[in-house]
């Protein structure tokens, strides 16, 4: 039912309104959106197949996947020239255009890394040769020339799936059971700049999909559909020593449950902020872990857990905001959540804190003929953007395949152009003014103005989210003639956007 709220304005309300003009306010110090980026997608270049992985080092973006060409923003499939790039690219993080780096490689990309100081690029794959040098599963290139580093040429048996890199460092995950002729079972590490094997050796017992190290260097986060770290139980989920890759406690790893006959549930992606560690989860059967949890690195303390159901495929962590690229279609575990049947979600927001879900409601499809399936499949972002790819094939309801991207340029997306309000007058000289709620892909909270001509008799801020049935609102305008006809609008603005609705008019009887 849909929520009525009386609102009654005084007379000495409606003079103090009076001083507000109708139209554009004075430009608000706020951007227009209200959490790190706003749903507006930037331009950027596009790909013909998925992009499995994304990294940043300054203002270049490397992306890796299962592309073998680009082509320019809005352009569908055959419409313009595409640039060879065979399954790994470049792009200015400023514009989105692709930078001439053009590695040749011979086969899928599935994981990049930059070093922490920006200097060095590693990829992992399914590739054997590299710029036709013989790589096995893995190649390091200078971020500076982009050349590829000739002496650095670790062996892997397997595909490498994940790459984290800490000081001197690369924890690499995957399928692989062995570096350099020596038996490490999916999880190893190698030297960033000499490209030996180190001692590090959790031993998995399955493979690794997801590596990231704490930004203090002291743990280890891995994740995948392991069940056992050197041979202890350690189900999908575990904390490591950066040296030893022994594991520590992890108490926040038992809210990720155990497979059964009906589900079988694995960590997908695992980001890391601060003192807290994000992770992310995909499962199969009706009902399933799909969601996201927050934990302490420093303890291992489950922090929240969201269980949003639609596997979440990648995450990263801007702020006070979780980004998720999944497939959520029913979020009715979490407050003000979305039921099942409202669609698709690819793109949601959480709150770091608690893990509810938050302003930012973007979203992408995903491509059926795809290896797949599933819309989003990697991100990456700074304090400024947050750059998407995955098997999409449009954002926000446009052309873009591959790899978009999310800025903080002010603006942000407009609400919703709200109705004509609904007008009783009665013969005491009031107007009930009733009108709807309207929505925005990147705020909750939007402030509804009701004009009587150009004056204002009363101004709220409502929250609302797009996916929920819309609320109506009253106003009562007082002291109004007998026999004068008096027109009423509503305009709705979130900081900086106001959208103005149509005019509806009524007689004082």
């Amino acid at each position: 039912m849909k929520k009525l709220v009386l609102a009654l304005v005084t007379a000495a309300a409606v003079l103090a309104a009076a001083l507000i003009p109708s139209g554009p306010p004075v430009q608000a110090a706020t951007p227009g959106f209200a959490s790190a980026v706003s749903a507006i997608k930037q331009t950027s270049w596009q790909t013909n197949n998925s992009v499995n992985a994304i990294a940043i080092a300054g203002n270049t973006v490397f992306a890796g996947g299962l592309f073998t060409r680009l082509r320019q923003p809005g352009k569908l499939s055959g419409q313009a020239p595409e640039t060879v790039r065979t399954y790994v690219a470049a792009f200015n993080r400023s514009t989105g255009a692709p930078t001439s780096w053009a590695p040749t490689v011979n086969g899928p990309v599935y994981s990049i890394a930059v070093s922490p100081d920006g200097k060095w690029v590693v990829i992992g794959g399914d590739f054997t040769v590299v710029n036709g040098l013989r790589r096995a599963k893995i190649a390091m290139f200078s971020v500076a020339t982009g050349k590829i580093v000739q002496a650095w040429d670790p062996v892997f048996t397997a595909r490498v799936k994940a790459l984290a890199i800490y000081g001197n460092s690369v924890f690499i995950g995957g399928a692989f059971r062995s570096i350099d002729g020596v038996t490490r079972n999916r999880l190893g590490a190698v030297r960033l700049l000499q490209g030996d094997i180190l001692p590090w050796n959790p031993n998995a017992n399955n493979d690794v999909y997801a590596v990231d190290v704490a930004d203090n260097g002291t743990r280890v986060f891995v994740g995948g559909p392991f069940s056992t770290i050197n041979g202890k139980d350690h189900y999908s989920l575990a904390m490591l020593n950066n040296t030893t890759g022994a594991a520590f406690a992890f108490p926040a790893a038992a809210a990720i449950p155990k497979p059964t006959a009906t589900c079988t549930t694995r960590v997908k992606d695992i980001d890391t902020l601060g003192d807290k560690v994000f992770v992310s989860n995909g499962g199969d059967g009706g009902g399933c872990y799909d969601g996201v949890l927050a934990a302490q690195v420093s303890t291992g303390k489950l922090l929240w857990q969201n269980k949003c159901l639609g596997a979440t495929e990648a995450i990263k962590a801007i702020g006070n905001w979780v980004y998720k690229g999944s497939h959520a279609h029913d979020c009715t575990s979490t407050p003000n959540g979305f039921a099942n049947g409202s669609g698709t979600h690819y793109l949601l927001v959480e709150s770091a804190i608690d893990g509810n879900l938050g302003p930012w409601y973007p979203n992408t499809d995903a491509n059926l003929k795809s290896t797949t399936k599933v819309g989003p499949l990697a991100m990456a972002g700074t304090d400024t953007d947050l750059w998407v790819g995955g098997d999409f094939l449009n954002v926000n309801g446009k052309p873009q395949v591959g790899i978009t991207r999310f800025t903080n340029a002010p603006g942000g997306a407009a609400p919703g152009v709200p109705k004509a309000p609904t007008l009783s007058a009665t013969t005491s000289g009031r107007v009930y003014v009733t009108y709807s709620d309207t929505y925005d892909l990147d705020n909750l909270s939007l402030t509804y103005n009701v004009f009587r001509g150009s004056l204002s008799v009363g101004s709220t801020k409502y929250t609302s989210y797009f996916w929920q049935a819309r609320k109506s609102y009253q106003v009562v305008d007082r002291g109004l003639k007998r026999g004068s006809t008096y027109s009423y609008h509503i305009e709705v603005h979130d900081g900086r956007n106001i959208m103005k609705g149509a005019t509806a008019t009524v007689k004082i009887p």
